[in-house]
Parts: structure tokens; C-alpha cells; sequence
């Protein structure tokens, strides 16, 4: 019988391509092999290119995108895809990578140095929040179970948005960003427990819940003992073999055996395939080869992601929204404000600046994305009815949609409070340094240490900049920049901004003179402290080494080194031939320059080589 419309002719055709009547089968005799999923994914590749745009246009999440997407093609909206838990069985390895690109963030360095506000703050955040979202939770009737899980899953924050955020208005390096990082950290952490939570209450019924925790844990520390201590010796091996190799194919396969294993095994220990994926990356993030496994790796990360969020829209009722807005409108309002309330107040009693408890509380306020995967696995458990776990996703949704409005409102209360405190200079104090170490003091805020500043914020690292201009320290101050008004040159200004336990200090002053008189102050106080120095010319640079500055550049010989490489490349001279050039003058100018104490007599090489145009190096 002919199909009466297109659009039954368009799914009839999507059947035939996907073997719906024989997977892996030759299908109505034409020799076809079905893929499995294949109307799905293209439905979702296709879907995403066209509308996930859309909210990047308007500056919203992605992860809306996604939501949105998923409510479109699913059961609720126009039924494109009905299969929900067929995709979502798929979609669960977005979980998987995510984990496992949070572990490769971490390290157990940067954890260290963080230790009091991810451990302290963070954790204390955690638990105060998830116990008053789990009280209110039980009030209105929910069972202790639901309620524990309702709180701790609307207790985090969303890491995508606020990170993406931070990234896009420069302001990870700010004081703002390093106190939201740490907590989002220890939120990240806490997700493991909740699923390995979820999974003890789903089999409570069937047994004791004290044997049930007793039999978790000890998996967890066994499965855990045998990843840290087999799988690191293991993987470092298995890397150096491959790389000798010098095949990017075997690299990236290993890198997802490596993912893929790890989380098999603790799946298969009972336990949650994301804790395997978590300690996979924490492994990897203390090898050489963690920057190019984050490379290779984050395709499959965002696009596995995206289809998890894709398979979590689908199974939200939209139609609740409508029908039920003055009850989301409730939980909405009620949950940014306990937890704006909880952590403005918690990062206050940790010794925080007002304005910045006020900014870290209201961007952190906002339900997160793992609360879709603790609230669908709890209802799949069984441990959330369906309205219930329909309700939270609704209401987490909503709230995140509305992040970026409440850091702008912080963002608007930071710049109200600045102009009633006046024009005065703003100093740093000890407060604004606590729970840094290994960070990076910048002297001199113009260009060029704007330009390290933006290097450094890029990678994630943290600073903190000194400089004499009251206008510049306070409209970097207005754009929650790390910036205080001080003079290097001084011991007890170094001091306030942590130079006791800073990494390295970067001095890019234009007046050279207080430039040597800082390099000189700093040495003799902190003998043992890296410090870089912008130098005028050669004679400079070899005054500034013999006062016990650790690396130089000379600015005059850079430039004019950078101008001239633009030249001649223009004249048609080849790049390689330029780039010899250029570090045969370096070789033959710092000859002679070294720091005090060095024994060899070797060139002092300013700036790396690099395969880009000879300008691009210094720019950057």
C-alpha cells in the first residue's frame, strides 16, 4: 500500500536504512547491512548542527542546546525518536569521558595546592547545601531515600557553563574564578559517591543497607588499590611503547582502551564506570602525555556529551512547565536563593571578601548537569517516582538557563559595592592570597604583562599583579582581574600577594631601572624564586642576571629580531631559512649571558622555536 504522506514516506525510508526488521540482517533482499542506530545519530548529528548554533548565537550553553534539541526529536515533542533508552544506553559514555576529562584536569599537585578550599570550602558546600535541598526535599514528602539524592544532585553546579563563563570573560584567574574552581572541583568529586550512592539505595530492599555500604566501600578500595598501583605502572609503560611507535592511530587507541578498560572494570566490580574513568584521567594527568591525550580525546568527549544531554531531553516532559509553572517558578526561585544564601555565606567564613562571596555565590547558585545524571539514574532505580524526578530536571533546567543572568547581577552588586568604597587604590591583602601556591606575581600590568596575564588565565593557572597605576589596577579590579595596586620593589607588598609560596615572578616594567631594583629586593629576600624579566637591551639584560634574575629578554633585540624575520619572509625567503637565522643571532648575542652559579657557558634561549611566522611567537 503507497504511503498517504512524505513524512510516512520519510520514516518508512529511515526503517529500511536502519534494518528495522533485522538488524544485521540483508534487509527485503537488496544485500544491506544495517547499522544499529544509524537514524538515530544522524538525527542527532543533524539536529545539533542546526540548532545548537542558535543558543551559542544567543550566548546560552550548549548544554540548553542539547536539552532542547532532545525535547524537540523525543517522545514529548515531535517524536522523531521514541528509543529513549536505546540512546540513552549509548549516551551514558558521554558520562564516562567527562569523568575522565575531569580526572586529567586534576592532578595531585593542583589538588595539593588547593587542598583547603577544594577539601574545606568545597566539600563544606557539598554537604550544607545538599542537606537543606535534602530537608526541604523531605518536607514535601518525599522518602529519606529520594530526598538525600534529590539534595546532594541540586547541591552542584553546572562545570560546563560556569567554566565556559569564566573562560569567556577572562575572569578564571580572577579571585571569583579560583574560589568557584576549587568548589566546582570537590562538586566534580562528590559525584562518584552519588552514584555509588544511588546504586546502594536501588538494592537496599534486598538487603541491609550497612552491608550493602560495607561491600561498596570495600570494592571501591580494592578496585581503586588495583587501578593506582597496577594501572600506573601499566600505562606508563604501555604509552612509552606506543609513542616509540610514532603512530597517532595506536595513540589514540590506547587512550581509549585506557578509558573503555578502566571503566569496564569498575563496572564489572559493581561499582560505577565513571569512578573507573576518573581515575584513568587522574593517572594520566601526572604523565608527559596528558596535554596530548586531552587533545585527542575532546571530540569524543563533546560529542558523546552532547548526546547525553540530547537522551536526557528527550525524557523531559516540557509539557510540565506549562502546566505546572507556578510550582516550577517555586522551586526555581526557592533553590537559588538557599544556595546563593549558603555560599555567600560559606565563603565569607572562610575569609573571603564580600564581593567576592557574593559573585561565587550567585554564579554557583544554579542547578548543574549532574543532576540529570543522579536524578534519570535514580528514577530508573526506582529510588524517585517519575513526576518527582520530571519536576527536578525541570527545575534544573530552568536554573541553569538563568547562570549567566546571575553573574552578571553579581557581577552589577561588585562594581555597586566598589563605587560606594570611592577612588582609592585598591591593596592587596593577606586574605587575597590565601590557598594559593604555585601561582605566578606579575610586576607591571601594561601590555606586556596583560599579555602573560592572558597566557596564563588561559592555561588555567593562577596570578596575581602588581602595578602603580591607580586608573589600570581599578578597571582591571571592575573586570574581576587579579590586580592591585603595589610596588614590587617592596618586600611587604610581595609578601601580601603570597610571594612566600608564589612559583615564579614576572616583571615587565617599562621603567628599567625600578625593574633591577625589584629583581634585587626579590633576590635577596626569596633566594630561591624564579624571576623573568623584560629588559631593554643587552647591556640591561646582563645587568639584571648578574642582580640573580633567572631568565631575560631583551626587548630591542627581540622586536627588531621578529621585524626582520617579517621582512624577509616577505621577500620570498623560506620560513626554515628565517627561523636560522634568527636563532644563529640569538646564539652569537646572549653568548655570555647566564644566570650566577652556572657552571656552562651556554646561549640563553629566549623564545622557543615554533613552525608559525616569526611575529607570532612574541605575540603570543
Amino acid at each position: 500500500m503507497e504511503p498517504d504522506t512524505i513524512a510516512e514516506v520519510a520514516r518508512q525510508a529511515a526503517q529500511m536504512a536502519t534494518g528495522a526488521s533485522g538488524a544485521g540482517h540483508d534487509d527485503h533482499g537488496g544485500g544491506h547491512v544495517a547499522i544499529p542506530y544509524i537514524r538515530e545519530i544522524i538525527v542527532f548529528l543533524v539536529a545539533s548542527v542546526l540548532l545548537v548554533p542558535l543558543f551559542k548565537w544567543f550566548k546560552a550553553s550548549p548544554v540548553l542546546g542539547y536539552l532542547f534539541v532532545g525535547a524537540v526529536i523525543g517522545p514529548f515533542g515531535f517524536a522523531i525518536i521514541d528509543d529513549v533508552q536505546g540512546v540513552s544506553a549509548m549516551a551514558e559514555l558521554g558520562v564516562v569521558f567527562l569523568l575522565f576529562m575531569i580526572g586529567l584536569e586534576l592532578s595531585v599537585e593542583r589538588l595539593k595546592a588547593m587542598r583547603t578550599m577544594v577539601f574545606g570550602l568545597g566539600f563544606a558546600q557539598v554537604l550544607v547545601s545538599g542537606a537543606v535541598i535534602a530537608a526541604a526535599a523531605l518536607w514535601w514528602g518525599n522518602s529519606v531515600q529520594a530526598s538525600i539524592i534529590i539534595g546532594l544532585c541540586l547541591a552542584l553546579s553546572s562545570t560546563a557553563v560556569i567554566m565556559q563563563l569564566l573562560m569567556e570573560r577572562g575572569e578564571f584567574a580572577s579571585r571569583m574564578g579560583r574560589t568557584s574552581f576549587a568548589i566546582l572541583l570537590a562538586q566534580d568529586l562528590a559525584v562518584v559517591p552519588l552514584l555509588m550512592l544511588v546504586t546502594i539505595f536501588a538494592a537496599g530492599e534486598n538487603g541491609h543497607v550497612a552491608e550493602l555500604v560495607g561491600t561498596a566501600l570495600l570494592r571501591a578500595v580494592i578496585a581503586v588499590l588495583l587501578i593506582i598501583f597496577v594501572g600506573r605502572w601499566l600505562v606508563r609503560h604501555l604509552y612509552r611503547m606506543v609513542t616509540w611507535t610514532q603512530s597517532p592511530e595506536l595513540f589514540m587507541a590506547l587512550t581509549l582502551l585506557a578509558v573503555l578498560g578502566t571503566a569496564w572494570f569498575t563496572g564489572y566490580a559493581g561499582l560505577s564506570m565513571a569512578l573507573g574513568a576518573f581515575l584513568a584521567g587522574l593517572l594520566l594527568s601526572e604523565t608527559e602525555f596528558r596535554h596530548q591525550v586531552e587533545t585527542d580525546i575532546e571530540p569524543f568527549k563533546g560529542l558523546l556529551l552532547g548526546l547525553f544531554f540530547i537522551s536526557i531531553g528527550m525524557g523531559i516532559d516540557f509539557g510540565v512547565l506549562a502546566s505546572e509553572w507556578s510550582n516550577v517558578l517555586i522551586g526555581v526561585v526557592g533553590l537559588i536563593v538557599l544556595k546563593a544564601t549558603i555560599l555567600i555565606g560559606l565563603v565569607r567564613a572562610f575569609g573571603l571578601p564580600l564581593t567576592t562571596s557574593l559573585r561565587t555565590g550567585l554564579i554557583l547558585s544554579a542547578g548543574g548537569e549532574f543532576a540529570f545524571v543522579g536524578v534519570t539514574a535514580a528514577m530508573g532505580s526506582d529510588i524517585i517516582s517519575e513526576p518527582v524526578a520530571q519536576y527536578m530536571l525541570i527545575v534544573a533546567a530552568v536554573s541553569m538557563a538563568l547562570t549567566p543572568f546571575l553573574a552578571d547581577f553579581g557581577a552589577l552588586l561588585k562594581r555597586l559595592i566598589d563605587d560606594r568604597m570611592g577612588a582609592e587604590p585598591i591593596q592587596a591583602s593577606e586574605d587575597e592570597a590565601r590557598g594559593l601556591d604555585g601561582h605566578v606575581i606579575i610586576a607591571g600590568y601594561g601590555r606586556v604583562g596583560q599579555t602573560v596575564a592572558k597566557m596564563l588565565g588561559d592555561l588555567k593557572h593562577p596570578y596575581m599583579a602588581l602595578d602603580l597605576n591607580v586608573p589600570r589596577t581599578r578597571d582591571c579590579r571592575s573586570k574581576g582581574e587579579p590586580v592591585y595596586y603595589g610596588d614590587a620593589a617592596k618586600t611587604d607588598v610581595l609578601e601580601r600577594v603570597g610571594a612566600d609560596h608564589a612559583g615564579a615572578v614576572v616583571i615587565t616594567l617599562d621603567n628599567f631601572a625600578a625593574a633591577s631594583r625589584a629583581v634585587e629586593a626579590i633576590r635577596d629576600r626569596w633566594p630561591a624564586i624564579p624571576i623573568f624579566v623584560r629588559a631593554w637591551d643587552m647591556s640591561h639584560s646582563d645587568e639584571l642576571f648578574k642582580l640573580g634574575a633567572t631568565g631575560v629578554v631583551p626587548e630591542t633585540l627581540e622586536s627588531s629580531l621578529q621585524l626582520a624575520g617579517q621582512v624577509l619572509e616577505s621577500l620570498g625567503t623560506p620560513r626554515e631559512a628565517v627561523g636560522d637565522i634568527i636563532m644563529r643571532i640569538r646564539e652569537r648575542d646572549y653568548v655570555g649571558l647566564e644566570a650566577p652559579g652556572s657552571d656552562d657557558a651556554k646561549p640563553i634561549p629566549v623564545a622557543p622555536d615554533t613552525d608559525d611566522k616569526p611575529g607570532k611567537a612574541a605575540a603570543e
